[in-house]
C-alpha cells in the first residue's frame, strides 16, 4: 500500500467532512432517507446511499440532507427511499438502484416532479395539508 502524503490526507479529510455535512439535517430544505435495515442493505441500499451523495455533489445541491433509517417494513421493494421536499408530498420510492437514485435527484429534487415509475407510497391528495 502506498504511503499517503500530507496533501492526500487533507483531501481525504475534506472529502469526509463534506460527506458528513451532507448527512446533517440542520439548515437543509429537503431530505433523502434511505432504508438501511438488513433487507435494504442486502438489496444494495449502501450503493444507493452513495449514489445519492455523489449525485447531489455533482449537482451542487447543498440544501439536501441524506440520512439513513432502519427497516421501513417494505422488504419486498428494497432498497426503499423516502424523499421529503417542501411543497410536495412525502414520497416513498421502491426498488431504488443507483440509476434510479440519480433520476430522483434530477427529476424530484431538482425538477420538482415525482419519478412515478418508482413511487411506492404517497399520501392521497385529499389528506395533504
Amino acid at each position: 500500500m502506498p504511503k499517503l502524503t500530507l496533501e492526500d490526507l487533507k483531501k481525504l479529510r475534506d472529502q469526509k467532512v463534506a460527506e458528513m455535512n451532507q448527512r446533517d439535517v440542520e439548515n437543509k430544505q429537503s431530505q433523502v432517507i434511505v432504508g438501511m435495515g438488513t433487507c435494504g442493505i442486502a438489496s444494495g441500499a449502501k450503493k444507493t446511499f452513495d449514489a445519492f451523495i455523489d449525485e447531489l455533489a455533482k449537482e451542487n445541491l447543498t440544501d439536501v440532507a441524506v440520512r439513513q433509517t432502519g427497516c421501513m417494513g417494505l422488504c419486498h421493494s428494497e432498497p426503499t427511499v423516502e424523499v421529503v421536499v417542501p411543497g410536495m408530498p412525502r414520497v416513498i420510492y421502491g426498488n431504488v438502484d443507483c440509476d434510479t437514485a440519480r433520476k430522483i435527484v434530477s427529476e424530484h429534487l431538482v425538477g420538482k416532479r415525482l419519478v412515478s415509475d418508482h413511487v411506492f407510497d404517497k399520501p392521497a391528495a385529499d389528506i395533504i395539508g
